[in-house]
């Protein structure tokens, strides 16, 4: 037996350095983009993520753009990875998704939303999910059910405002600044998203519900071994306890009575989908709802605040809405229509904002491409941050600016050079009620409130778009507008 022990090793040694010299021939025969693959193991990964954290992490793309071209070869999170900023080439992976291309996403967001999201769906299955959420979130769901419940929220939200708001905040620093604020919109966007999911009104249970998803977010872009990450262990045990206060709904509801939501159709499918099935399901539609409309509601404040032409036209537009109502009556579709220059401020706040900025695919198969290959196995980033970005694209295109979306003004802009809401079989599904969410809350700010920021803040990109205090303001209730 001690014979072979050694000979068991040098086996094993020699058979891994003939694989490694295998590919690492195979990988010189294909034409990869040109770039650099970093140190060994780590690559670039650090420089990405210092780019990321900073109000700047345009240059980490821009350079190799300048000196590789718009598609180049790096290396980060443990994988070779190509990157594109190239609309053309983003547009061929997102409308290859389950044919060329799969979606891969780091373990940690994988384990903490679960096997049976959407996210990770794929197939056939994805297809008929997709399309249900889709159809719980179409402009007609929107008109005819799901826009009174977005006004009256919004209403019933914005009415407990103070003189200092915090837009958006952690639930671990909450006690920390109880004197005057609170986290509206994270609020807002979490009793939205459960009331359209679950038919559940605001109270004590969806606030303890959205305090364990803050924690849950916070571990996916963490180290996803609970022994090493502190923040990761958290996220795991918050995880948990959603999933048993969303079972313990979908026991009751399969019982109980009838109503007409997502969590209704799931139930009422013909695909038998088990209780683990719909809480993973549930799951990660709750963390779309939630995380990413928060988010841009609070980036469209801080830009119409540093840009106060496009605050007065807005406020003009809104005037005009409210000044044919009176002041209780909610929203309407027509009004919501009439918002012309609002739309603008959505598709600006959107292509600067960059909240989705790319997606991370995993080629199925060795993939030509503008003259090069991408090996099987290799991730591929489609960057859409880099083409929102792109002064080639858009003019003085790092500058917010929504005029330049009326009537296409000075812009030229196919489908795949704006895409902030990805594309192909996984365009989010819930892009259209994102627009409305954003356009009420501006329509009640603008006409209720005065503000100015309560200090200086800055954006950061990692591990997900922010402001670095939450965004504070100091708000002024102004004057009812007359009916």
């Amino acid at each position: 037996m001690a014979f072979f022990l050694p000979y068991l090793f040098i086996t094993a040694v020699t058979s891994a350095v003939f694989f490694l010299l295998f590919r690492a021939s195979r990988l010189r025969r294909l034409r990869l983009p040109p770039g650099n693959l970093g140190l060994p193991f780590v690559g670039e990964t650090l420089q990405l993520i210092a780019a990321y954290k900073t109000e700047n992490p345009e240059p980490f793309i821009d350079e190799r753009v300048s000196r590789y071209g718009p598609i180049f070869t790096t290396h980060v999170f443990g994988e070779p990875t190509v990157f594109s900023a190239d609309p053309e080439t983003n547009r061929f992976i997102l409308q290859n998704e389950g044919k060329l291309f799969e979606c891969s996403y780091p373990g940690s967001i994988s384990n903490l939303l679960g096997k049976h999201s959407l996210l990770l769906m794929k197939g056939s299955l994805h297809k008929r999910m997709h399309s249900l959420t889709m159809s719980f979130a179409n402009s007609s769901i929107i008109r005819d059910h799901l826009l009174v419940d977005i006004d009256r929220l919004i209403r019933l939200n914005l009415d407990s405002w103070t003189d200092r708001v915090l837009l958006m905040e952690e639930a671990k620093k909450l006690k920390q600044n109880q004197e005057k604020a609170d986290i509206f919109l994270y609020i807002i966007t979490f009793e939205l998203t459960v009331k359209q999911l679950m038919s559940y009104d605001p109270g004590e249970w969806s606030e303890s519900l959205r305090k364990e998803y803050v924690l849950v977010i916070e571990g996916f872009f963490t180290v996803p071994l609970p022994l090493f990450s502190t923040t990761y262990r958290r996220a795991i045990k918050a995880r948990t306890k959603v999933a048993e206060a969303l079972s313990l709904i979908v026991r009751e509801r399969r019982r109980g009575e009838k109503k007409n939501d997502m969590l209704a159709a799931l139930l009422a499918g013909d695909d038998n989908f088990s209780d683990e099935q719909i809480v993973d399901f549930l799951v990660a539609l709750l963390v779309a709802g939630y995380e990413t409309t928060s988010t841009i509601m609070t980036l469209a404040v801080k830009f119409l605040t540093e840009t106060p032409l496009a605050l007065a036209q807005l406020k003009e537009e809104h005037e005009g809405i409210r000044a044919k109502k009176p002041e209780s009556e909610a929203l309407q579709w027509s009004d919501y229509k009439s918002m012309p220059f609002t739309q603008c401020v959505v598709n600006e706040t959107l292509r600067v904002a960059n909240i989705i900025s790319g997606i991370f695919r995993r080629a199925m198969t060795d993939i030509n491409i503008k003259g090069y290959t991408i090996p099987k196995g290799w991730k591929v980033f489609a960057s859409f941050r880099a083409v929102h970005l792109d002064p080639d694209k858009f003019k003085d295109a790092r500058t917010f600016n929504p005029w330049r979306w009326q009537n296409n003004s000075g812009i030229s802009c196919p489908a795949n050079v704006y895409t902030p809401f990805g594309g192909g079989p996984r365009l989010c599904p819930g892009y259209e009620l994102a627009r409305v969410e954003l356009s009420v809350f501006l329509h009640h700010l603008v006409t209720r409130f005065s503000w100015e920021p309560a200090e200086e803040d800055k954006l950061v990109f990692f591990p997900t778009t922010r402001t670095q205090k939450r965004y504070p303001i100091n708000v002024r209730r102004r004057n009812a507008p007359s009916s």
